[in-house]
């Protein structure tokens, strides 16, 4: 389905290619719009002040009011066809879910195979042929048509040992065109037509060119694809469905495609699916090169007012002790998230999510409209909750990038100087993004990331490299990435308040490993950080008290000028230095013994959800002692520091335009001793 974007919440959306670049680049911005653009300039973000700054961008095309198609399927086109010849038989395995309305299941010229209201029917030229037929939904089903010169047989049996289900019917004979005609598998064609919610297997046509059999891959495939032998006409697979599902050979026996990769040759279809956006470039800009590396934003100006559309311009070499990574991860897993208001209590509005809602666009926190969850996305498209004046529905208060700007201005305000890599940067070379820093910061929610990510930042720190973990639940979900495109799988090991997926799915379409939690793959935040997610909830976030622990002679350095017991009575988000999400230590999970618990927070409202995958020897006495944020210091054998903050609410406690409090003394003396670099761990 073809559909203008709908621009009632954001009088103009886009987005830029790269997301992140290298002073010295250029770097192109895609803009739909709803009126005429009368301004473009571009802003650094990450300053106490924000700076305009000056440079060249010209206009490459008129902005206009764009569109975009929605709902994947899958094509052979008439030009493949004509390779092909005339068509004798189709086959293909499907599994329909959730379907309102009319579909088309198979398009063969006139001829079409559609699904209304539960029911099949076979229609020629708008004429019923046969049914409606009910037909079972959640089951695989083998279809088959073919023609001769006694005409159409169609039949169709289910998996379903114990309802076991069939449709056979003969037709005369059906005249068909003499010309190639496209074979559509899921839609019509037709631009105002929703696509079908299904997943599809092996699709096999015998034409008079001979006979060809189209077996999806187990990983993420782009461009058309060949058929058996490689011969022959091409498939396409249109926008972006998700591929590692479980095909009618699954039985259960392993949960890893590359063990059983026809157990997984399949693909799930869906009428919401977006592949990466194609806009044309309305301006691009020049990077200098003496640009600095920061965040940044198209402030795009039109009648009907302006938005800022973020980038990152990041280090080309190694110049400050501390490297800030970006955790543009977490960015792109929550960009459009769309909240629906019967499921969630909204404390505020916020216009990104409304413009996500009005054009259906989904995050890696939804669900598809058939109730599977959202897998995959790209940062090419717009991103409507990625802005400098963002709040977030659920705690009403700012999440993400405007806290990570706090953090940052209040670095330049007190004179701590960084480099900056995003995670996407650190995904793509590695350990070279972090070589040459003493120290690597965090944002207060870097929840996702790959294992190249995780392996670079464990080497980083194995070599000497210090970690100032500036906020709650890190490192904690594995994330996978091609290019523009992000996907992870969530596990029901992970029960919360999004979308659970099944065991056998979670494998990750562009690597084929494992998705989850990282910690289950032996990797993850216990061993890396020593904490994780412990509560998360969306009432007043809580104050935090130092421990005996603090006391000791290589933690009081980092409490000095701090004048009581308690700190982080305050912030921007819900009101403390420890909410929204907090962590804390676990041994059994992989807290190293060496950790030290400098200051804890307790005291959450009954709201905060506890973490289910923990589990307590000491049953519900335990599991309440542990409702708590626990903030740590470990100091490891090589010199290097690894501290955690163990809130994403403790960026947002950090105070601004010149003041100071305890929050700030506290990452002033981390960040200060870690831009020192060895010789004052020792």
């Amino acid at each position: 389905m073809r559909r203008a974007v709908a621009h009632d919440a954001m009088p103009v959306a886009g987005y830029t290619t790269p997301w992140s670049v290298r002073s010295g680049a250029v770097l192109d911005l895609h803009l739909s719009s709803a009126a005429p653009v009368e301004a473009v300039r571009v802003l650094r973000l990450d300053l106490p002040d924000e700076k305009r700054v000056d440079w060249p961008v010209s206009e490459l095309e008129k902005p206009a009011h764009r569109t975009f198609e929605q709902g994947s399927y899958l094509r052979l086109s008439a030009g493949e066809m004509a390779k092909a010849g005339a068509v004798r038989a189709i086959a293909f395995e499907l599994l329909l879910t959730h379907n309102p309305g009319r579909r088309t299941v198979l398009a063969v010229g006139e001829l079409r195979l559609e699904l209304e209201d539960g029911a099949l029917s076979l229609k020629t030229g708008g004429r019923l042929l046969l049914g409606p037929e009910p037909v079972p939904q959640n089951v695989w089903i083998d279809f088959d048509l073919v023609w001769g010169d006694g005409g159409l047989r169609l039949s169709a049996r289910s998996h379903d040992r114990l309802a076991p289900w069939r449709w056979e019917r003969s037709l005369d004979p059906i005249p068909q065109n003499a010309s190639p005609e496209p074979v559509l598998f899921g839609s019509s064609a037709d631009e105002d037509a929703p696509t079908l919610n299904a997943k599809w297997g092996r699709i096999r046509l015998q034409a008079n060119g001979g006979d060809y059999l189209w077996r999806f891959p187990t990983r993420l495939h782009h461009g058309a694809l060949a058929p058996e032998g490689g011969a022959g006409p091409k498939l396409d697979i249109l926008n972006q469905p998700t591929f590692c599902v479980t095909s009618p050979r699954w039985d259960g026996s392993s949960f890893d495609p590359r063990l059983v990769p026809d157990h997984y040759d399949a693909v799930h279809c869906h009428d919401d699916d977006m592949a990466p956006l194609e806009w044309p470039a309305s301006f691009r800009a020049e990077v200098p090169e003496e640009a600095e590396p920061g965040i940044y934003a198209f402030e795009v100006a039109t009648r009907q007012g302006s938005e800022r559309i973020v980038f990152f311009v990041r280090s080309s070499r190694p110049k400050a002790p501390i490297v800030f990574l970006v955790p543009t991860a977490t960015y792109l897993a929550y960009a459009d998230e769309a909240l629906p208001p019967h499921l969630f209590e909204w404390k505020c509005s916020d216009r990104g999510h409304v413009f996500a809602r009005e054009n259906g666009l989904r995050s890696l926190y939804d669900y598809h409209n058939d109730l599977s969850g959202v897998s995959i996305t790209s940062y090419r498209k717009p991103k409507g909750t990625l802005r400098d004046d963002y709040r977030y529905p659920l705690c009403g208060c700012p999440h993400n990038l405007p806290v990570d700007l706090h953090l940052l201005r209040f670095c330049h305000e007190n004179g701590i100087a960084f480099d900056l890599v995003t995670d996407h940067d650190l995904h793509a070379d590695g350990l070279a993004c972090l070589e040459g820093h003493q120290a690597l910061m965090t944002g207060s929610h870097p929840e996702y990331m790959s294992v190249e990510m995780e392996e670079a930042i464990r080497a980083f720190t194995a070599a000497g490299g210090s970690i100032a973990y500036l906020g709650g639940n890190g490192f904690a979900n594995t994330a996978a990435f091609d290019g523009d495109l992000m996907e992870l799988r969530r596990s029901p090991l992970e029960a919360g308040r999004t979308w659970d997926g099944s065991v056998a799915e979670q494998a990750l379409s562009i690597t084929n490993e494992p998705g989850g939690f990282l910690r289950h793959r032996g990797r993850g935040e216990f061993s890396l950080v020593g904490v994780a997610i412990s509560l998360m909830g969306f009432e007043a976030a809580r104050s935090f008290t130092r421990t005996e622990e603090s006391r000791r002679p290589e933690c009081t350095w980092l409490f000095e000028g701090v004048g009581g017991e308690n700190f982080g009575g305050e912030g921007m988000v819900l009101g403390g230095a420890a909410g929204y999400e907090v962590d804390a230590t676990d041994l059994h999970l992989g807290t190293h013994p060496d950790t030290l618990v400098i200051a804890r927070a307790d005291g959450f409202p009954q709201s905060y959800l506890h973490d289910p995958t923990r589990w307590y020897s000491g049953g519900e006495t335990e599991e309440a002692e542990r409702r708590c944020a626990e903030m740590t210091l470990r100091h490891l054998p090589n010199g290097a520091i690894i501290f955690s903050a163990s809130s994403v609410a403790w960026c947002g406690a950090l105070p601004e335009n010149g003041r100071m409090n305890d929050v700030g003394r506290i990452t002033c003396n981390l960040l200060r001793r870690l831009s020192q670099g060895q010789a004052a761990k020792n």
